[in-house]
């Protein structure tokens, strides 16, 4: 895909979870190809003049310029595509797994791996919700002591903030109470051998409207 054509999928899939600028998209495309992880080829397809997006980013404006210049001439431009290698699927799949990669208390990390969550073994998709699910386990138990010690110096709006961020982090923990109990229920009925698409939570479905409300009441 071009670049435009990546970040337009990214949005329209990932919605809050992934909103990428082209200031941030083409280094990290260049970045790719220098690791070998994509290759970049130019389209023949659609040549014409294109307009390089501003993007307030110099290092952005210039590899964007970079990678929709044609390699045939001066002032002919084509646009350039993006295709993942065998080493760009390594990679990906070492970094969906790795567990130490984001931080636990890292929400946009946590939703952005559970978006590609069908493309993890069974076991190491189970590991990643139960991590989350423990480290909000925590929280709650952390942000339940500190209230209550705090309970004399804190007003009306005080006290309601502190209970709305207590009641979102409990349904957190009951959305991830379902996609576990989804996930270890397509293991008994599916068995070792289910695939990806198969067997996903129906919960997962949700993922995009869950996400949404999540993140909103992380931010407030």
């Amino acid at each position: 895909m071009h670049g435009y054509e990546i970040r337009r999928r990214l949005r329209d899939e990932l919605g809050q979870v992934s909103n990428v600028s082209f200031g941030s998209l083409y280094p990290a495309l260049s970045r790719l190809e220098r690791s070998g992880a994509v290759q970049a080829a130019e389209d023949p397809g659609r040549p014409g003049p294109v307009s390089v997006p501003m993007t307030g980013s110099l290092s952005g404006e210039r590899a964007a310029q970079r990678g929709r210049r044609s390699s045939t001439g001066i002032g002919r431009r084509s646009r350039k595509v993006y295709a993942i290698t065998d080493e760009g699927r390594r990679q990906f799949a070492e970094l969906l797994e790795n567990e130490r990669a984001g931080g636990a208390d890292d929400a946009r990390s946590f939703s952005l791996r559970l978006a590609f969550a069908r493309y993890l073994p069974p076991q190491a998709r189970l590991r990643l919700l139960e991590r989350r699910r423990a480290h909000l386990v925590e929280r709650l138990s952390d942000a339940r002591v500190s209230a209550a010690g705090a309970q004399d110096r804190l007003d009306t709006y005080a006290r309601a903030l502190v209970e709305h961020t207590t009641e979102s982090t409990e349904r957190d923990i009951a959305w991830l109470d379902r996609l576990i109990e989804a996930e270890l229920r397509a293991r008994r009925e599916g068995g070792p051998g289910t695939s990806p698409a198969e067997d996903r939570a129906p919960e997962e479905r949700a993922l995009s409207k869950s996400t949404t409300s999540r993140n909103e009441g992380e931010s407030t």
